[in-house]
C-alpha cells in the first residue's frame, strides 16, 4: 500500500513541475496535464489509479494501463488522496476548504463533505482501522500546531463523524502538519512523522481502538520523506531504503536495502517499491537486493504507487519539459532472466553441431528448468520445435544438433516463465555448409550484329529441389537497368533459355537461388552487340566500274557529300576515314570524328580536288570509347568509292 508522503516529498521538492497523465491503452486515449500531482493512489474494487492536480483543483482516474477513464473538477487545492479497505470511497484532504470530502470512486462524485473547522488545515490522510485518518495544523497564539484527526464512515451525521486532537499525549504536537502512512495487511497501524524542516521523529501508532495508542517513537534528528509499513514484520521502511524495528516499543535501526532511495510504497504482500533518479526498483519481501528494475524517467521520478493486488506498480516518470507521465508496470515482483545462446560460426551441414548457453537471473531458476529449442532453416522457414534443453544447477545448458539442411540456420532459445520470472529468448545463427552448384551460361565473348535476336541458354546440374534459374540482361549504358527475362524450371536436361535484343553490349546472367543441400550460384555471359551504320553518297553524276569495283563518279569541281546513318546514343559521335589510291596502294589520309543528330545523321562535304583521275575511298566507323560512348562494339561501314573526272 502506498504512502501518502511521498506525495508531499515532490510538491516541496518539484512544486513548480506538472504531470502528463498519458493514455496509452489506445489511438483514442485522452491525456491530461497537471500543475502539481499529489496522492498517487491505487483501487482494486474498480480498478483504477488515481491522482490529484492541487493546483488546479482536479482528480483524474486512469484504468491499470494508465488510459485517462475519468476527471473531477473544482475540488480546490486537493493535498493528498486515500481509499477506504473495500475501494468503494476515495477521500480527499482539501487544504482550503478546511474539509475531507468522500467521492464514490467509481464517478469521482463527492458523497459527504466533512467539516474539520476554519482552523484546521488537512494535510495528509490515510484509512486503516476502520476510520480514514488525516493530519492537520492549527494556528493560535503560541504559533502553528500538527496533529491528528480522524472521520468515522459510519457516522450519520458528518459533523459527528469528525474527530479531532487525537495525537497521544506522549507524541507532542509537532509545528508542522505530519506524514502518515498505513497498509491494509497490517490493519489499524499507522506512521505519523513530522515533516517540517527541521528534524522530527518518527512515532507509529495503534488506532484499532477508541484513541490512538503510542507504539513507538524516535527521538528527534530525523528528516523524514516518507515512512511506510513492512507487513509481516515489525518494522517500517524510512525513506524507501532504512528498516527500522519497532518490536521492543523503540526504533532502532534494522538492515537496509542495497539500493538508495528517495522514497518508496509497500504492497499489501510486503513488496518494495523504490523510487530513485530516474527508477524503481524492487524488492521481494525481505530481501536487500533488488528483484528488478524498471526505467521509467527521462530526468527524474515522482511517486510510486502498488496496485493492491501486487499485480502492478504505478509510477510517475518525469519527462525533460518538467511534465510527468504515468506509467504502469506489470509483473512487477518477476525476475528477468539473461539469456544466452552460443552455437559455432561455421558447420557442415549434414554433421552434429553443439549449442551452448546460460540463464542467470536476480532469482536463480531451478535445476531442471527446460529451455525450449526452436530451428529455423531453409527447410523450415516457419521453425522446427527440437527437444528441449535442461538447465544445470549453475545456469548452464547445452544441446546437440545434425542441421539436415545448409545455409543460414538459427537455433532459437526460450524460457517460458514462471512465478517468479518473466519470458526471455535469445538465438544464434550458424553458416551450414552446403555442396556447389553446376551452372553454366553460353553465348560469353560473342559478337553480334545490331538487333540480333540471340537465344542464351543456361543449364543447371544436379541440385537438392529446388530447379529453378532466372536470366538477367543488363545492356550496357546507365539509362536501362538489369531485366528478368527468363524464370521458371529447367527441363529435363537441365536446361532454360531466354532471348534478346542485342541492341547494345549486354551482361546476362543466371542466377540459381540454392536449396537446402546446395548453394547458390550466378554466373554472367557478355555478349557484344555492333551498331547499326550505313553511308550514302550524293551529287555524283554517275556510278560506273573501274575494274571489278563500282564507284561514284564527280566532276573535278564538285563536292562529294557523305550522309552518315548510325544507331543513335547522346554524344554519339562517328569517325569518318579517308584512303586515296596511288600507284597500286591504298593510303590514309584523314580520319576525323563528326556529331551524330539526334535522327542518328550525319552529312559530311569533302572539297573538290580541282583535277581528275584521282580515285579515293571513304567510310564511317564507330569505335567503343571514342566516339563519345561504349554501350556498343566497335563497327566499320563499308568502303564508298569516288573517282574524279573532268
Amino acid at each position: 500500500m502506498r504512502s501518502t508522503s511521498a506525495a508531499t516529498a515532490l510538491a516541496v521538492l518539484f512544486s513548480s513541475a506538472a504531470l502528463s497523465v498519458v493514455a496509452a491503452g489506445t489511438a483514442s486515449a485522452q491525456s491530461a496535464v497537471l500543475g502539481t500531482p499529489v496522492g498517487l493512489v491505487a483501487d482494486s474494487a474498480v480498478k483504477r489509479v488515481f491522482v490529484a492536480d492541487e493546483a488546479n483543483g482536479r482528480i483524474l482516474a486512469t484504468d491499470y494501463n494508465g488510459t485517462l477513464v475519468d476527471l473531477n473538477v473544482g475540488f480546490g487545492d486537493v493535498s493528498d488522496l486515500a481509499v477506504s479497505d473495500d475501494g468503494a470511497t476515495l477521500y480527499a484532504a482539501q487544504a482550503s476548504g478546511h474539509a475531507i470530502l468522500a467521492l464514490d470512486a467509481a464517478t469521482l462524485e463527492i458523497k459527504t463533505t466533512y467539516d474539520i473547522g476554519a482552523g484546521a488545515t488537512p494535510h495528509e490522510v490515510a484509512f486503516t482501522g476502520g476510520r480514514l485518518w488525516f493530519s492537520y495544523r492549527t494556528e493560535d497564539t503560541d504559533g502553528f500546531h500538527g496533529n491528528l484527526g480522524s472521520v468515522d464512515p459510519a457516522a450519520t451525521d458528518p459533523a459527528a463523524a469528525v474527530t479531532l486532537g487525537q495525537l497521544p499525549e506522549t507524541v507532542a504536537p509537532y509545528y508542522n502538519s505530519g506524514l502518515l502512512g498505513a497498509n491494509p495487511a497490517v490493519p489499524g497501524l499507522l506512521t505519523y512523522a513530522d515533516s517540517g524542516d527541521s528534524p522530527g521523529a518518527v512515532n507509529l501508532l495503534d488506532v484499532s481502538g477508541a484513541t490512538p495508542q503510542l507504539v513507538a517513537k524516535t527521538d528527534g534528528g530525523r528528516y523524514s520523506s516518507d515512512v511506510d509499513l513492512l507487513p509481516g514484520t515489525s518494522q517500517v521502511l524510512w525513506n524507501g531504503y532504512r528498516k527500522l524495528n519497532y518490536a521492543d516499543g523503540t526504533f532502532t535501526e534494522g538492515s537496509g536495502l542495497t539500493e538508495t532511495g528517495w522514497f518508496g510504497d509497500v504492497s499489501p504482500s510486503g513488496l518494495i517499491a523504490q523510487v530513485y533518479d530516474r527508477h524503481v526498483n524492487v524488492y521481494k519481501a525481505g530481501s536487500a537486493t533488488p528483484v528488478r528494475r524498471f526505467d521509467a524517467g527521462n530526468s527524474t521520478m515522482g511517486a510510486v504507487a502498488w496496485a493492491p493486488d501486487s499485480s502492478r506498480v504505478f509510477a510517475l516518470a518525469g519527462n525533460y519539459d518538467n511534465t510527468y507521465t504515468l506509467k504502469a508496470f506489470s509483473g512487477p515482483a518477476l525476475s528477468v532472466p539473461a539469456l544466452t545462446v552460443n552455437a559455432p560460426a561455421s558447420a557442415a551441414r549434414a554433421k552434429k553441431l553443439t549449442v551452448t548457453g546460460k540463464i542467470t537471473a536476480s532469482v536463480a531458476l531451478p535445476a531442471g528448468s527446460r529451455l525450449a529449442v526452436t530451428r529455423t532453416d531453409l527447410e523450415s522457414p516457419n521453425g522446427k520445435a527440437l527437444a528441449s534443453a535442461t538447465v544445470k544447477a549453475d545456469g548452464t545448458y547445452s544441446f546437440s544438433d545434425t542441421p539436415p539442411a545448409g545455409g543460414t540456420v538459427t537455433y532459437k532459445v526460450s524460457f517460458a516463465g514462471d512465478a517468479e520470472h518473466t519470458a526471455v529468448s535469445a538465438s544464434d545463427k550458424v553458416a551450414v555448409s552446403r555442396a556447389a552448384a553446376s551452372l553454366s551460361l553460353n553465348n560469353n565473348g560473342k559478337l553480334y550484329n545490331y538487333g540480333a535476336d540471340v537465344k542464351f541458354t543456361a543449364h543447371l546440374g544436379t541440385t537438392y529441389k529446388n530447379r529453378s534459374v532466372k536470366i538477367y540482361a543488363d545492356p550496357f549504358g546507365g539509362d536501362k537497368g538489369k531485366k528478368l527475362i527468363k524464370t521458371g524450371k529447367v527441363d529435363s536436361h537441365g536446361n532454360i533459355a531466354g532471348w534478346v535484343d542485342m541492341t547494345r553490349d549486354t551482361a546476362v546472367s543466371a542466377v540459381f537461388d540454392g536449396d537446402a543441400r546446395y548453394a547458390p550460384k550466378t554466373v554472367k555471359a557478355t555478349a557484344y552487340a555492333r551498331v547499326k551504320i550505313s553511308t550514302a553518297v550524293s551529287k555524283h553524276y554517275k556510278t560506273a566500274k573501274i575494274g571489278s569495283t563500282s564507284y561514284y563518279w564527280f566532276h573535278k569541281n564538285t563536292d562529294p557529300v557523305f550522309t552518315t546513318t548510325m544507331t543513335y546514343y547522346p554524344g554519339r559521335e562517328h569517325r569518318l576515314d579517308v584512303q586515296v589510291y596511288y600507284q597500286g596502294t591504298w593510303y590514309s589520309t584523314d580520319s576525323e570524328y563528326f556529331a551524330l543528330g539526334t535522327s542518328g545523321k550525319s552529312a559530311v562535304r569533302l572539297g573538290a580536288p580541282g583535277e581528275s583521275g584521282i580515285r579515293a575511298r571513304l567510310r564511317s566507323v564507330y569505335v567503343n570509347g571514342s566516339s563519345g560512348d561504349t554501350v556498343n562494339s566497335t563497327t566499320y561501314g563499308g568502303w564508298k568509292y569516288i573517282y574524279f573526272s573532268n
